[in-house]
């Protein structure tokens, strides 16, 4: 029934500043950018390696997400990468803290944690 994951819808508190984390920290592609003036919102198509795969929303005060305490919902959004230490090593240059890398005790595989702007956890999983 199921194919794959089309995408990941992200509401942001401040659509600028996530625009830029996602693009020029994380390197996603811009597909759209739309105005929804009727909304008082902004929309952001964002692409990774050519592919669609996340929406930024901007709405007019929207309440915080709770990340600490964990709560019911989605935990984290992930990404994998080639090389975790390289990775770390950029997004550090960038001023994005990632928290000390660890190791998948089911799998042996290294990941960490950074946060965006809204402090939505986000992981990389190294392959």
């Amino acid at each position: 029934m199921l194919n794959a994951v089309h995408h990941i819808a992200i509401i942001v508190s401040d659509y600028e500043r996530s625009k830029s984390f996602y693009v020029n920290d994380l390197g996603l592609e811009i597909i759209r950018e739309i105005n929804r003036e009727e909304r008082k919102s902004m929309k952001l198509d964002l692409a990774l390696n050519g592919k669609f795969v996340v929406e930024l929303f901007s709405f007019v005060n929207p309440p915080e997400r709770p990340s600490n305490p964990e709560s019911t919902g989605l935990r984290h959004l992930a990404f994998a990468v080639s090389d975790l230490d390289a990775a770390v090593t950029f997004l550090n240059s960038k001023n994005v803290a990632s928290e000390a890398i660890r190791v998948d005790q089911f799998t042996g595989k290294r990941f960490t944690f950074i946060a965006d702007p809204d402090n939505l956890p986000i992981e990389l999983y190294e392959e």
